[in-house]
């Protein structure tokens, strides 16, 4: 039980049911679990109407999935609050996972499975924080779910666009982020946007035998790599032409032990960037080669390449335009070639980041809701994944207040093999949001 010295009833007697039975319904967007996902759908509108959510159902969106949305009317004057997080998750590949991806199971104190975090146990986190408040509600509370958010599809941005009305709120809480480490209250004020391309080049019609041609044919690979060579300097900055990469991070620090050991970093390597782990990932833009299209060793012979590919992904902080940023991009790639190689590069995936505009009611009841469940001061974070909703939703609301907040931590893993759950800091965060809510209908 989590103590609770402002007299709200705390996220006491959790026993992660609900989580376990959502973790269970392999809920991905990718077409292949439809069952599942609409499975899914139904759970989140019975868990919110028993927690006392009015007129909750599924709405159709353009991409083919649904979206829970629910609304509860406020006191009169009372501000509403939109709460959200999304049903669906990644893929997962039962040979990777200690347990079942698709089993909430516990060791060592953690909770594991896909969506224990990301985003199911966000999502039974707001559950959590409602049921712990008393009705009638002391604010208006609006209950958005989402169905694809993890494969990008873009039906609920579009359906912000063209019926705004079903979104409208002064906070909006969106509960798919989390702490920068175990025990500290976070808020994401940033989002890097994003802008991928796809590079492709071409030296000869067709292999040549590297015996007959090597050392004079135009090695099409090579050509690639010394392209791809040419987007990180020694210091490990990103270097693309016309590209500003000097950002500075004013918020949180992210040390670079600490860094290091939430990536993974193995013993010796350097870390890269002139500036702070936090001016890299969070201020900076960076491009990372995601793949590479080549003959594998196992299938090499002695030949020289003829056609080689590679996709590029851009992070670009909300400080810059994505678009021109992955123009310049673009025309970076297209100057880099060497020996005259043909190239074509294929913009692919774009999203503008996104930045928190003010701080004013809901950013202070998140503050002192946090600092009494937690125990610490608010502190603000960056994220390096873009969540595209974020500019939809202040488009349509620019007046509302979007405060990131969430379950999640390093240790959580999300979108990887064994991805967990801190139960301590699930109980922590809905106490805070239910503190919060109360604190702003006061």
């Amino acid at each position: 039980m989590v103590a609770d010295a402002a007299g709200v009833p705390g996220a006491a007697d959790v026993t992660f049911e609900d989580l376990a039975h959502l973790v269970a319904l392999p809920s991905v967007a990718d077409g292949a679990h439809e069952v599942a996902l609409s499975a899914t759908a139904d759970e989140v509108v019975r868990l919110f109407s028993q927690a006392g959510v009015d007129d909750v159902r599924r709405v159709p969106t353009d991409d083919g999935t649904d979206t829970v949305l629910g609304h509860s009317p406020g006191p009169e004057g009372a501000p509403t609050v939109l709460l959200y997080s999304h049903y669906d998750v990644q893929p997962a590949d039962p040979a990777e996972w200690t347990s079942s991806p698709w089993e909430l199971t516990e060791r060592d104190g953690r909770l594991y499975g896909r969506g224990a975090a990301d985003c199911k146990g966000n999502l039974v986190m707001l559950l959590t924080a409602l049921r712990s408040l008393p009705k009638p509600w002391p604010v208006g509370v609006r209950i958005v779910c989402e169905g694809s958010e993890e494969m990008s599809k873009g039906g609920l941005g579009r359906l912000v666009g063209t019926d705004p009305g079903l979104f409208a709120a002064d906070v909006m809480l969106v509960a798919d982020s989390g702490n920068i480490e175990r025990g500290v209250p976070t808020v994401t004020t940033s989002l890097r946007g994003t802008g991928s391309v796809l590079v492709t080049v071409r030296t000869m019609a067709s292999p040549g035998h590297s015996g007959s041609y090597g050392g004079a044919a135009p090695d099409a690979l090579a050509a690639l790599i010394a392209m791809l060579a040419t987007l990180r300097d020694q210091a490990g900055d990103t270097t693309v032409t016309g590209l500003d990469n000097s950002g500075r991070w004013a918020g949180a620090d992210y040390p670079e032990d600490r860094f290091a050991g939430d990536a993974r970093v193995l013993p010796g390597v350097r870390l890269l960037g002139s500036g702070s782990v936090a001016d890299s990932v969070w201020a900076r833009p960076a491009a990372t080669v995601l793949a590479i299209d080549a003959p594998s060793i196992a299938d090499a012979t002695a030949a020289v390449q003829h056609e080689a590919r590679a996709l590029v992904g851009l992070r670009v902080p909300p400080s810059q335009d994505a678009a021109r940023a992955q123009r310049l991009l673009v025309a970076h790639l297209e100057g880099a070639a060497p020996w005259g190689a043909q190239v074509t590069v294929e913009p692919r995936t774009l999203g503008q980041g996104w930045a928190l505009t003010g701080r004013g009611r809901g950013y202070d009841a998140l503050a002192h809701a946090m600092r009494t469940s937690f125990g610490a001061d608010l502190v603000e974070a960056g994220q390096g994944g873009a969540i595209p909703l974020c500019n939809e939703l202040q488009t349509a609301h620019p007046e509302a207040e979007i405060l990131l907040i969430g379950v999640e931590e390093p240790a959580c893993h999300i979108h990887a093999a064994d991805e967990s759950l801190d139960p301590e800091e699930f109980r922590r965060t809905a106490q805070a949001v239910a503190l919060m809510l109360q604190e702003l209908g006061s």
